[in-house]
């Protein structure tokens, strides 16, 4: 956004809390970002960084060790280091996708039991709802916790699990009564130390290449009774409820994606000259960077008004989210293919890196819910 960068009625609190993480962001993240990608290793340095600041942990509640902040604050804080380095913002935004489930629906024993550890930094966390046939059909969950004398027995395979292998704690969804479909779903708390748990090999990703996705094969993994989330068929509901506040995070990640892109293209613009003048001055060119500036202003205030909304308690939280989620991935598609080709030759190579930042945003159109999925919600929600 160059020197002038617009407040979007954030009030001082979320400013100062921008500026915060633009600073981590800048100074000790970016410098690892094409390493990783480069590499597809783990953000280790990044995400030292980011923990120690407590950016992981914004949205947790204080009493739990968490900073405390508001959706809004951690949609800022997802924009700028997604804006930078979208693995490292990946890696450490499931905090947040693992503690939304807690805060809906846990025990305050389990509360307490495993947010300060994830708040802390001690433990990584993850989210297991995906399989090999249930993407977006949840209800087709074929995992299964079977009721034993010392709690839950836990059969399955879970797929394109962020942070997977190296998160000590998930939130896994699993069918305790397979004839109820999604009314038979319930969720789980797994630590990577249950035996019977085991990982397969990390998949060959077109980007986000350094954040660990990976499948979780459970055999016969026995867990207390006490693991599990709520009741017995309240699986679809957390599952739900959590997407609908957690999508918001992605629409706020894919605005931090564009803009990163944005911001490289238009240094480029100024700097790179071709017939005796610098390409910022090409009326062509001017016009796509302000279709991209367009595009982005209005993706990142869907995605205020969908945070506002979480925080508020509104009705409108899951097509507001749908709606900041399918506008703001768009957009990142479109803004960082736009800055390939600003770029030319440049933007094709790894010199740059908006062809990194062009390979992340794909996956913000997928995961979470695809767009053609954000597009029935928000259709049934307007024609209901």
């Amino acid at each position: 956004m160059g020197a002038h960068r617009p407040s979007y009625g954030l009030g001082p609190d979320h400013l100062a809390l921008r500026e915060v993480a633009r600073q981590v962001a800048e100074e000790q993240v970016a410098p690892y970002a094409a390493e990783v990608d480069e590499t597809a290793t783990f953000p280790e340095a990044s995400l030292r960084a980011v923990v120690a600041a407590g950016l992981h942990a914004v949205t947790i509640p204080e009493d739990y060790g968490g900073q405390g902040g508001d959706h809004l604050a951690g949609a800022v804080v997802a924009e700028e280091l997604a804006r930078v380095c979208a693995t490292t913002q990946q890696v450490a935004g499931a905090a947040e996708l693992f503690s939304v489930p807690l805060l809906l629906a846990a025990s305050e024993e389990q509360k307490r039991t495993y947010l300060p550890r994830v708040a802390s930094g001690e433990w990584l966390a993850a989210f297991a709802l995906s399989e090999p046939d249930a993407g977006s059909d949840v209800a087709a969950i074929a995992t299964r916790a079977t009721r034993s004398d010392e709690g839950w027995v836990l059969r399955g395979t879970k797929r394109w699990i962020t942070n997977a292998g190296r998160a000590d704690v998930y939130v896994l969804f699993a069918s305790t009564d397979p004839t109820a479909r999604g009314r038979g779903l319930s969720a789980f708390l797994l630590e990577r130390t249950d035996p019977g748990v085991s990982f397969g090999p990390p998949e060959k990703k077109m980007g986000l290449r350094g954040s660990p996705t990976c499948e979780i094969h459970l055999d016969d993994v026995r867990i207390p009774a006490d693991r599990i989330l709520g009741s017995p068929g309240d699986g679809m509901r957390i599952a739900l409820d959590t997407l609908d506040r957690t999508r918001t995070s992605v629409a706020a990640q894919a605005v931090g994606i564009a803009q990163g892109a944005l911001d490289v293209a238009t240094a480029y613009l100024r700097e790179r000259h071709q017939f005796g003048r610098p390409l910022a001055d090409f009326q062509g060119l001017q016009f796509m960077v302000a279709d991209a500036e367009i595009a982005i202003r209005s993706a990142r205030t869907a995605t205020y008004a969908a945070a506002r909304e979480i925080d508020e308690g509104g009705p409108d939280i899951a097509t507001a989210g749908a709606v900041a989620k399918c506008l703001a991935s768009d957009t990142a598609m479109r803004v960082t293919t736009d800055a390939v080709q600003l770029l030319g030759g440049s933007g094709y190579v790894r010199d740059f890196p908006v062809e990194r930042m062009m390979r992340d945003a794909k996956i913000t159109q997928i995961y979470e819910g695809t767009n053609q999925i954000q597009r029935l919600v928000i259709a049934r929600s307007v024609l209901r």
